[in-house]
This record gives structure tokens, sequence and C-alpha cells, in this order.
């Protein structure tokens, strides 16, 4: 077994490192159409499951599944000019609806809309068209939904799940009668955005509301989940909206309250990616491959039989497969154990080798020696590759989910303690100039500074040649109000100043 599996590390070239781990985890790869990609089952997987805790967290907050177009009238978009302005540069556009066949054998588009279509980059405009039809009186409110959906946004720089231009995503549109029950709403969901990701991604994030620069196009507040990646950067991981009435003016978004008269409906919006699974590559993944936090795993255990003969191959199968049942009767995280049993016919430490760069948390060998001494050799994906336990046969399927439960929290602790180190606190310009200058050169230096700063352009004007940005002013932790270290004005707390992607 090599050293490392992949190369460059993440010393030696980060962004690289996290394109091979990619493509060694056999995650996605680009697809013919620029700036797209393709999920590959094991990426899909893992989308899956991440899909599966979130759809469970949002029907559990009152919140229904619905389906809204792909496509979005120009006009739409125009009858709100901040939002459009924040998206325009992003927008596909459709505007013819045929193809016809010219003489020398090319496509031609035929057939020209009478109005432009764009290919959805989100969806607030299309619902709100909807949500002003549903919605009559105080009796119809609160309206909570969510839409599983694909989106675009033409991305000039892609990056495999985390800049692409089609992506998947989730996005909660909701319409409440009071301003109260909006910004409870925005709050709540930013909150099961980030249990979600520290319980289940293991992620550490910092929660908190977004400078007035950084908002979501058309809001009056954003609030982020911001998490470390290990070059030091921030990665914003999940945003919820409380967008006033400023759409439901747009669109027409009317009630009649329980006076009689009528106002217009206060309404928020909130979403998550695949982006996430980028995320998650980048905050636990390490030298050898994809580390996946067992919650969000496809498969909690691989079994790996190894046999030299056709007898005891069928030998060891046969344990193999009684442990892979007895695994299905475990749970962890209130679900059946996830076990495979590879039986393939390759190499053993090529088999071995493919699941570590997969990042499966737990890899179990049954070889006959095991089945004579009643034991199986175990190795957690979240120590090193070559790190076994033996444990024994009969104990090892009541064991797993505790072990599971371990390996979440340590790879939980690891990123946690991993951000704590590259966390610092400055309380001058000139600190900030020079903290972040030395980490542009050296990213072993990089990561987040808690700074007492204004909502102020002029803040902006001293981060940007730095390539900073104000993340989030944290909600949790913050309690020392201070002076902006650029105008001099109160600021209640620090905020959080990154690089970020």
């Amino acid at each position: 077994m090599p050293a490392t599996a992949i190369s460059p590390t993440r010393a030696e070239d980060y962004p690289e490192w996290y394109q091979q781990v990619v493509r060694a985890a056999d995650l996605a790869e680009q697809s013919p159409v620029r700036g797209c990609m393709v999920i590959k089952p094991h990426g899909y997987a893992i989308w899956e499951q991440m899909h599966g805790i979130l759809d469970r967290m949002f029907k559990a907050t009152g919140h229904r599944n619905a389906y809204f177009p792909l496509f979005i009238p120009v006009s739409y978009l125009e009858q709100e000019a901040k939002h459009v302005e924040g998206f325009a540069k992003e927008c596909a556009v459709v505007t013819h609806h045929r193809l016809e066949l010219s003489p020398d054998g090319k496509l031609i588009p035929t057939g020209k809309l009478e109005e432009p279509l764009v290919v959805r980059p989100t969806s607030e405009t299309i619902i709100g068209a909807m949500y002003a039809k549903w919605i009559q009186s105080w009796r119809d409110l609160p309206v909570l939904i969510n839409q599983w959906a694909n989106v675009v946004r033409w991305e000039m720089r892609p990056r495999v799940f985390l800049r692409t231009a089609e992506f998947l995503w989730q996005e909660g549109h909701t319409a409440h009668a009071t301003r109260e029950e909006a910004v409870e709403e925005t709050l709540r969901m930013i909150d099961v955005y980030a249990t979600f990701a520290e319980r289940d991604l293991a992620m550490p994030v910092i929660k908190g509301p977004k400078p007035s620069g950084e908002r979501f196009p058309g809001a009056v507040d954003t609030y982020s989940i911001e998490a470390m990646m290990q070059d030091g950067k921030a990665l914003q991981a999940g945003t919820s909206h409380f967008l006033g009435q400023n759409f439901a003016k747009g669109q027409g978004i009317k009630f009649q309250n329980s006076a009689g008269v009528e106002e217009f409906c206060w309404t928020t919006s909130w979403g998550v990616s695949t982006r996430l699974i980028g995320a998650v590559i980048m905050i636990h993944s390490d030298d050898d491959g994809l580390v996946l936090p067992p919650r969000i795993a496809p498969q909690h255990v691989v079994l790996l039989p190894i046999a030299r003969n056709d007898e005891e191959r069928t030998q060891v199968l046969d344990a193999c497969r009684m442990l892979e049942r007895d695994l299905a009767t475990q749970t962890f995280a209130d679900a059946p154990v996830r076990a495979l049993v590879d039986a393939r016919d390759i190499r053993g430490g090529d088999k071995v080798w493919q699941h570590v760069k997969q990042g499966v948390p737990l890899r179990v060998e049954i070889g006959p020696r095991d089945l004579t001494a009643g034991t199986v050799s175990l190795s957690r994906r979240d120590r090193g590759p070559k790190e076994r336990e033996t444990v024994p046969l009969g104990e090892f399927a009541a064991r797993v989910p505790a072990i599971l439960a371990e390996i979440q929290q340590a790879v939980f602790d690891r990123a946690r303690a991993f951000r704590d180190a590259r966390t610092v606190h400055l309380d001058s310009a000139a600190a900030v100039i020079d903290y972040f200058s030395a980490a542009e050169t050296d990213n072993s230096r990089a990561g987040f500074a808690w700074v007492h700063v204004a909502d102020d352009p002029a803040v902006m004007e001293m981060l940007d040649p730095l390539k900073v940005t104000v993340r989030c002013i944290p909600m949790e932790g913050n309690d020392a109000p201070g002076t902006c270290i650029v105008t001099g004005k109160p600021v209640s707390g620090r905020s959080v100043l990154a690089r970020a992607y």
C-alpha cells in the first residue's frame, strides 16, 4: 500500500488535491458541457443521504414539498429590480423553442419565443406568482413549501461541487401574516442548517447575519452558516433570507387580515446545495482520500472476504453474508446499519485502497484465520490506513453503532480543533492587513479573524484589496462590544473575516 493515495498532497497543492480526491473517490467528473458536472453513483449516494436527512427535518418543522417550473419569464424577474441585478450576469436565457435542419446539415434555432425564458437561477419570482394566486385570506397563512430541484447560474470559473453552472439544491419559500412570524421562520431554518451541518456532516459552523453588502439580492436580512476548509478559507454552507415585504409587493402577494384589511405578506427563502459535498471533502478528507462522517456515508461498513482457494472463499463469504444480515438489525442515527460485502475478484490490496479513497467509515477483513480465531480485523477511516484492531466475531455487529458514533464525533472534534487553531482576534486595521497578507503566500497561516467592524462601505474598501470579506456576525460567543477598526463607529460584537470560496 503506498504511503499516500493522493498526489499532490494538501500541503503541496490544495486545489489540485481537492480535484484528485473527487476523482479517486469516483464522486463526479466534468461533463461535455463546460461548467457542468456528472455526479457519479457514489457522489449521488452521498447527496441522497443529505437529501433524506434534511427532508425529514423540513417536514418535522411543518414544511411540504412541491415543484415549480424550470423556466421563468423574464418579465417575472423584472418585477424585482434588486433581485435580477444580483443574478443577471449568471442567467441562461432561452429565446427559441425549436431546431430546424439547414441544407448544409446544421441545426438552426427557429421559433423565436414571444418572451425569453430564464432557466431558474432561484425561484422567488415564479413561486411568488403562484403564492399571489393561492393566498387570499389570513386563514391561508402561513404557506410553508420546499422544492428539491436543479438550478443554473452560468459560472465562468467552475470547480466540481463548489461552483458549477448547474447544481442540485433545495429551496424553501414561505409566506406569513406578520413580520415576527417571518423572522422566526428565517431563524428557525438557519438553526436547522446549523444542526444538520454539525450533527450530520460533522462540520463546525459559525452562524449569523451577513452585512448588507453580502445579502441575497432583494433580502432585508441574510443569515448564513460559515465553515472553515483545511486551507483556512471560508465556505458558505447554507443561507436563510428574511425577504420582508419586498417580493410580496413586487408580485402582489396579498391577504385580507382578520380585521378585513388587505396587507402584503412577509416572505422568506432558504437553501443548501450539492456544494455541501465539496465542503465535506475539504473539511474532513486527508492525503489518503475521502473521509466521510458515518451519518452521511452511503455504506457504514464494507466487509472484505480474504481467501486463497474456492473452499476458503465459500466459507469466508458465508461468514460475511451472515455478518451483513446481523449488521442490518443494528441501528445508527435512527436507521439500519448500511453494510456491503465486496466479493469482487480483484486484488485484496486494490480493493482495500479503493474503499479507503471512497471514505467508507469501517473496513472489515475476514479470512480463514479470523474464522478459526473467532475474530474480525477492523480498520477505521478516521485513523491511519494501517491501523487495525481485532474484535471478537460474535460481538462485532453489536459494537458497530458505538464505533460509528465514535468516528462521527472524532471527525467533528478534529475539524473544530483545526478551526480553533486557525482563528485569531485582531484589533487594528494594520493587524488585519498583516494577517491576510501573510496568509496569501502561506496557507498554513490562513484562517478566520474575529474583528470589530461596522456594516459600512469603508470596511469593504479596506478589505477588497486583500480579497477578504465579512462572512457573518456570529450569533453565539460574540458578546464583546467594541469600536470599528476602520470607521471608529461603535459595534455590538465582532465579525468574522476570511477569504472564501
